[in-house]
């Protein structure tokens, strides 16, 4: 159901309690609000996370937003929200505090979750962010495993801007592992899709790449 239909569902709960008589409309009016809360405070944490990735100035109740969508998805028995919920958290102590060693738990447990409802997309967005630990920490074959299969999942769902994203990564580790036509490759398929689905944010990230590895 989309939010209206479940506020138009609360209003029916609510009028079969009060003019209905029915004892158990309360519970289920609280399911639907509850999915509301969860979507909500999903969607206002990842906008307070996209204003850090630009400014760089951390918000007051970023964290505060993802774990009561985690909970609220937990009390659902939702376990794709629930993974894409816990997804942030880790990314935000990955990010936004530098903590992977904190991050790494709620990767793990999100991608138990995310496997298991089939979300696709969230496994991508894990795995991208284990090849960011496996990569400060280096290693570098863990990390290109981990950008491969996210690519791989991103590919398989035409999410352009994603698969662009990650061959940036690529890039990087295939420099670092000495394989500066691999890097050059990576960069060049990056630039084109980025280019192709308007992704004007990615098509920096390939410029500075490409500035920073010395590559045409």
């Amino acid at each position: 159901m989309t939010v209206d239909d479940r506020l138009k569902q609360a209003e029916l709960l609510y009028e079969r309690a009060v003019f209905g008589g029915d004892s158990s409309a309360p519970a289920a009016a609280d399911r639907c609000l509850d999915a509301v809360e969860a979507d909500l405070a999903l969607a206002r944490g990842r906008i307070i996370h996209a204003r850090f990735l630009e400014e760089r100035i951390e918000e007051a109740g970023e964290l505060d937003l993802f774990e009561r969508a985690a909970e609220l998805f937990g009390r659902l028995d939702d376990a794709r929200g629930e993974g894409e919920a816990v997804f942030w958290i880790g990314c935000y102590h990955q990010v936004v505090r530098d903590d992977t060693e904190a991050a790494l738990p709620a990767f793990e447990r999100a991608l138990g979750l995310a496997t298991r409802a089939g979300d696709r997309l969230t496994e991508s967005y894990v795995l991208r962010h284990l090849g960011f630990a496996d990569h400060m920490a280096g290693r570098l074959d863990e990390a290109r495993a981990h950008f491969e299969e996210s690519t791989r999942l991103r590919r398989e769902l035409g999410f352009l801007p994603g698969v662009a994203a990650n061959l940036v990564g690529l890039a990087y580790l295939a420099a670092q592992q000495s394989r500066p036509d691999a890097a050059a490759a990576h960069l060049t398929e990056a630039g084109q899709l980025a280019a192709d689905s308007g992704s004007a944010g990615v098509l920096r990230w390939v410029a500075g790449a490409r500035e920073e590895l010395a590559l045409p």
